[in-house]
């Protein structure tokens, strides 16, 4: 049990926030020409998501002195992001020590929030941290460091303008609003490069109320006396049985394709700083040799969410058991596979993500330009793998990429920090990647605005005329 916290000790801390940040201000002047367009104020950047990777965007670009900028969510003011949406294991699947969102600054670790709220002799018995307790610290930095997000705020298209900036189309509050920038960063977690999926067994079969994706709001309570299929085999699968079980199910059956669960999780191999900050730097050939070992390794769920379910003498699991015919009748789903068929009173989908360009709005405008991995790399036959094919081949800096040179030049404008960019820089738009990829994206960012406006600044140079010495003051 958590000591209870004290707002002294965290009051403490954010003094101590604002002195490291003050010490590492050099240099501190705004640079970005500031603009206009039809009396509309023209944003340097928008950033599409205010979860842990929006905000930690926003104060690498605001410590670079981009400051002209703008967050949007689509969640009420506190749920960004999936921590009290949708992910339901207890806690974190990284170990605490993990660092991101501080970006460096000690006072700003979760190890310091975690301290001034609950003690060190708290932070020394925690294993993991719970994933309330990561999203009020995520809120605590956002706070802290100044970040305004514009909740209640959906994007809905982004469209390019004719004088190379884009307009970015959005319901704010129930009202429509158009949004001038120059850059648009998509921070839009492991959905925002495509889509999560129900197979068409499922849906073609089951009435809507009867079933629901692991990235859904799901009443739990109301499964209590129930029987209870879960589809899949991943972290998230097991994390819903998990919910269903502890809500006092009668009955909860796994039902997985393979004949066994993957035991290695190359996520905890590729947590060294060499492959997070430079896997971007190698030739796509390494990349996709790379990637094509991690994909198929397929992630294991983490042990306690293993032995969550496994402890439940009303949980089953059925190995090397896909699904032949999913059927509704008499109010019941029946579920027909090697073993035979067994009847439920609801059905979870973990059955993961589809990428899907088309599928996103905020993309749908330009999405057959968008260069994918199978357009610009043709594996061996023996490295095939056409999942990889389809993700969008980004930049160095998470840009999109063209299809065609030359027909979509706006796209180097628009950065994908989601899980689009797993096999282009190896970053999941996860915690672990999060210190490595947000120096990335912002330093392309930044070099690009500079870069755009180099003549404005030489034209600054050749006029500025400040006096540092007046000789004829001795």
């Amino acid at each position: 049990m958590l000591t209870p916290p004290t707002n002294s000790g965290l009051a403490e801390l954010e003094q101590r926030v604002r002195f490291e940040l003050d010490c590492l201000g050099y240099p501190a002047r705004p640079w970005t020409v500031a603009g206009t367009r039809d009396g509309m104020v023209v944003h340097d950047v928008i950033i599409v998501g205010g979860g842990q990777s929006g905000i930690s965007i926003a104060f690498r670009l605001l410590r670079e002195r981009i400051t002209n900028l703008r967050v949007l969510d689509r969640n009420p003011e506190g749920l960004e992001g999936p921590w009290l949406a949708f992910a339901r294991m207890h806690s974190l699947r990284t170990p605490k020590i993990v660092t991101g969102p501080d970006l460096g600054i000690p006072s700003l670790s979760a190890r310091a929030w975690w301290q001034a709220r609950f003690g060190e002799q708290s932070w020394q018995g925690l294993n993991r941290i719970p994933r309330e307790e990561w999203q009020s610290y995520l809120l605590w930095v956002r706070k802290t460091v100044g970040i305004d997000v514009s909740s209640e705020a959906e994007v809905t298209d982004i469209e390019p303008l004719d004088d190379g900036l884009l307009a970015v189309h959005a319901t704010v509050g129930g009202v429509s609003q158009r949004l001038l920038t120059r850059k648009v960063v998509l921070a839009t977690g492991i959905e925002g490069c495509g889509r999560w999926v129900v197979p068409s067994a499922i849906t073609q079969a089951l009435p809507r109320k009867s079933y629901a994706h692991t990235s859904e709001p799901i009443d739990f309570p109301a499964l209590a006396g129930k029987t209870v299929a879960v589809i899949g085999a991943g972290a998230s699968a097991f994390d819903n049985a998990a919910m269903a079980l502890e809500s006092g199910a009668a009955a909860v059956q796994l039902f997985v394709r393979r004949k066994r669960l993957p035991t290695v999780n190359p996520n905890r191999w590729m947590e060294f700083a060499g492959f997070l900050r430079h896997f971007g730097d190698l030739d796509d050939a390494r990349k996709w040799r790379f990637m094509k070992i991690i994909f198929d390794m397929n992630q294991p769920p983490p042990q306690e969410t293993f032995d969550r379910c496994a402890r439940h003498g009303n949980f089953s699991m059925r190995l090397g058991c896909p699904l032949a015919r999913v059927e509704f009748k008499d109010q019941k789903i029946l579920l027909t596979a090697s073993q035979g068929t067994e009847a439920f009173d609801f059905l979870i989908a973990g059955t993961g993500f589809a990428v899907d360009l088309a599928a996103r709005p905020e993309l749908a405008r330009f999405h057959d330009r968008i260069a994918r991995w199978s357009d610009r790399y043709s594996p061996a036959d023996d490295e095939q793998h056409p999942q990889l094919g389809s993700y969008p081949y980004l930049s160095p800096s998470f840009q999109f990429t063209e299809k065609v040179a030359g027909s979509a030049p706006f796209l180097t404008d628009i950065f994908s920090y989601t899980f689009a960019a797993m096999p282009s820089l190896a970053c999941s738009a996860g915690i672990s990647a999060l210190k490595f990829g947000v120096d990335r994206i912002a330093g392309g960012i930044g070099r690009a605005l500079f870069v755009e406006d180099a003549d404005t600044h030489l034209q600054s140079l050749r006029d500025y005329d400040e006096q540092e010495l007046d000789p004829g003051n001795n």
